[in-house]
């Protein structure tokens, strides 16, 4: 029995030893240096697909990629932030580089990568970049990147009040490479994000014709009372403001905050202060007084 327990326990012991070291080859002690530099890489073109979803259901391009682009290197383009955009609607391209600089492109894997049913863009090089670098050595490294990483970039854009974005994910070599463009950060939106944008806005603003049309038939409606009217003009008003911004500027916002000291939006101030009211029913009570006063001597 005692062999037993012991057995056991250099069991445990071994399994605790390897995942132990699992954890520190995936890079969870890896040391995270964020700077402002030229990028490492240039103007480069990449076969991609688009996909509107969570992030962490981009592995399954990544892996479509891989198999497509035949061991060259992956690049991730995230373009929404997922603590502002709920996760259906954070919009990502992954894809494989297909050439970088003045290479030109392999006609025949360019065939292939189009038959496949991927897109094919190309990115301007651009003179800064925020940039690290991240192990990818393991199954856990993609798990750690996420936790370690972002912060430490937020945490270097806030800090700098940096316009930066889109946040680039570059596969290659072992390591993972975080670039986030400081200019020229339109040329690195596929087509596809500006379409979705489109979309979003026009149906944002045909909700907000519909909502604005039901408020002035409803205010129409109880038009008996003059301040149930104009109370239902001013929400009808409040709502339509809310709802008729453009998509492009709220994102556009959005990434803005995220970049430039994480400004937010802040919500107008729709408290009554009772000031005029209050004037008003002194004024009120003042003629009806006189009016009285009036009577009075008359009786």
């Amino acid at each position: 029995m005692p062999d037993c327990f012991g057995l056991c326990a250099v069991l445990l012991g071994l399994l605790v030893l390897t995942v132990a070291g699992c954890v520190f080859y995936s890079g969870l002690f890896a040391d995270i240096v964020v700077q402002t530099c030229s990028p490492a890489i240039k103007k480069l073109t990449f076969a991609y697909k688009f996909k509107e979803g969570a992030y962490r259901d981009s592995g399954e391009l990544f892996n479509e990629a891989r198999r497509v682009g035949l061991g060259l290197p992956c690049l991730g383009v995230f373009y929404s932030h997922p603590k502002k955009i709920s996760a259906p609607l954070c919009r990502y391209a992954v894809g494989c580089i297909l050439s970088e600089g003045e290479n030109k492109v392999d006609e025949e894997l360019l065939k292939h990568c189009k038959a496949s049913g991927f897109n094919v863009f190309s990115f301007p090089q651009v003179t800064h970049v925020i940039a690290t670098s991240f192990p990818h050595r393991a199954l856990f490294s993609t798990f750690f990147r996420e936790r370690r990483v972002y912060p430490q970039l937020e945490h270097y854009i806030k800090e700098r009040r940096l316009c930066a974005h889109p946040f680039l994910e570059l596969y290659r070599d072992g390591q993972i490479q975080f670039i986030v463009p400081l200019a020229r950060q339109g040329d690195f939106y596929v087509p596809e994000v500006r379409q979705a944008e489109r979309r979003l806005s026009e149906q944002e603003e045909s909700h907000s014709d519909t909502d604005i049309s039901g408020a002035d038939s409803n205010s129409e409606y109880s038009s008996g009372s003059g301040v149930v009217e104009s109370d239902s003009r001013e929400t009808s008003s409040v709502v339509s403001f809310v709802r008729s911004v453009p998509v492009r500027d709220q994102e556009s916002e959005d990434n803005k905050g995220r970049s430039s000291g994480g400004a937010q939006f802040q919500e107008p101030n729709w408290e009554w202060t009772g000031g005029d009211h209050e004037e008003s029913e002194k004024e009120s009570l003042e003629i009806t007084q006189e009016l009285w006063g009036v009577v009075g001597e008359e009786e």
